[in-house]
């Protein structure tokens, strides 16, 4: 019995143990389609190219969106390396839905490892056992198994961190860590631009005298060179497929000032983002705590740590603006900063017990307001019917119109290309005639789930059910 306890003990001390357990609860409906009511959205835009680079063509430098309408798809977003990762699994097996949330949740589970060896080097070992839990039941916890790479760029770039810490602080040249440091940070910025601002703490290492000078300037010139690719892409690339090709969709930000006006005017919204979406109410509070610790302690390490990611952190606030404040995945570059607070914060607490109560309230908060994540409302999937609907009597390559206002998700599944748009829109008719001049063969009007029932007079309907209508372009003979 005394060595069973002695098991127990050790594994309930061992970080792995609880990223394995993570790792398995997560993988409770992980071949769902990606129809969550939360960001559905944005993880349509990732599989559609994805399959476009299966069906149409695999070159990365050209993803493809499926609602461009009569043009090519071509357009600026993200660098898709989680894109491609899902168009290689599916030439090995064949294309499925949910490959994008299996890879996300494995990267995003090694991300958890590399950020406990990371703040494991500069703290306490408790700290970095705690920060690792509160952030596995943050934020992350639900878009780690997200088709989004979110946290999946977070991750490279913890990869990078502590790959780089490990080549600046070694008592000579490695140039396997240098160039892994390298490929994982350029990886990990290009999957993601926001990701990027947690790169900043490293200057805290450029003040270490035990440091060789020569090595912080291979370092610097290295971590330059990781980034070019970056540059380019972002402010070159994106630009020139936007402007040649047509079709605008990634959103690069806006003025400064604008965003801070923005954000004055909601920023309820924004603060909601950070007491709410990052951690939940107790994990906040705990994160309050480490700060206000932090101050009282006059501890440098810490106080640099947070300056220097929260600096960038704010400028992406102000570059977004109104839609910081509404999309809780911008938390995801700072929450591991504000999981290591509210580690930190948890110390002054000298009962293990009561600290190991806290934790688990933390992650029984974080993880009962996430749940909702792991089911499909009836009414969304019935999206799925779309492509069978449609194959009935209309080719892939016929162009459709769908009343999903913004929302790409149905057309992902319809398997079609062509226009999303508002009802209004929908029953203009000089619209419809502008469309048709461009190839528009079909209608669809969604009933119960992103769009509202509206009748298409004048228009032959083939299908009819309760939940979508398909009409047929053209117009009823008189």
């Amino acid at each position: 019995m005394q060595l069973n306890l002695k098991n127990v003990k050790a594994l309930l001390t061992d970080i792995r143990f609880f990223i394995y357990l993570f790792f398995t609860i997560r993988l409770i409906g992980i071949t769902n389609p990606p129809l969550e009511v939360s960001h559905n959205w944005r993880q349509t835009t990732v599989t559609m190219v994805a399959r476009n680079f299966i069906e149409t063509d695999a070159n990365m430098l050209y993803p493809r969106i499926d609602f461009a309408g009569e043009k090519t798809g071509i357009t600026g977003m993200e660098f898709p390396v989680l894109n491609y990762l899902i168009y290689f699994a599916s030439a090995i097996f064949g294309y499925e839905h949910w490959y994008g949330r299996l890879i996300n949740l494995l990267f995003s589970s090694v991300g958890l490892w590399f950020f406990y060896l990371l703040v494991r080097k500069y703290f306490l070992h408790p700290i970095a056992f705690n920060a690792t839990l509160i952030l596995a039941v943050s934020v992350w916890f639900s878009y780690s198994r997200k088709i989004m790479p979110d946290t999946f760029s977070m991750s490279l770039v913890l990869m990078a961190l502590y790959v780089g810490t490990n080549y600046l602080e070694a008592t000579k040249n490695n140039w396997i860590q240098l160039l892994c440091y390298m490929l994982l940070l350029a990886f990990g910025v290009l999957s993601k631009l926001p990701s990027g601002c947690l790169l900043p703490i490293l200057v805290a290492f450029y003040f270490n005298k035990e440091i060789p000078v020569s090595r912080k300037w291979l370092f610097a010139a290295a971590t330059a060179f990781a980034l070019l690719p970056v540059v380019w892409w972002y402010f070159y690339w994106v630009p020139y497929l936007v402007s040649t090709y047509g079709f605008w969709h990634f959103f690069m930000g806006k003025s400064i000032r604008i965003g801070i006006a923005e954000i004055i005017l909601h920023y309820q919204d924004a603060l909601h983002n950070f007491y709410d979406i990052a951690l939940k109410y107790i994990g906040f509070l705990a994160c309050i705590t480490g700060l206000v610790v932090m101050v009282r302690k006059r501890d440098k390490q810490m106080m640099l740590i947070a300056t220097l990611s929260f600096v960038p952190f704010l400028l992406i606030m102000l570059k977004a603006g109104f839609t910081f404040t509404h999309h809780g995945y911008y938390m995801i570059p700072f929450v591991p900063v504000m999981a290591l607070l509210a580690a930190y914060g948890l110390q002054i607490i000298q009962s293990i017990q009561v600290k190991g109560w806290i934790i688990l309230a933390i992650a029984i908060e974080g993880i009962a307001a996430q749940q909702h994540d792991f089911r499909i409302h009836e009414n969304y999937q019935n999206c799925m019917k779309l492509e069978t609907a449609l194959d009935q009597f209309s080719e892939r390559t016929d162009l459709i119109l769908i009343n999903s206002g913004e929302y790409p998700t149905p057309m992902y599944f319809a398997h079609r290309k062509g226009w999303i748009n508002t009802n209004e829109k929908v029953l203009d008719p000089n619209y419809i005639d502008e469309l048709k001049s461009k190839g528009l063969k079909y209608i669809v009007i969604l009933k119960r789930c992103f769009g509202t029932e509206v009748s298409m007079n004048g228009y032959p309907k083939i299908v009819d059910n309760d939940h979508f209508c398909i009409y047929k372009a053209t117009p009823k003979p008189d």
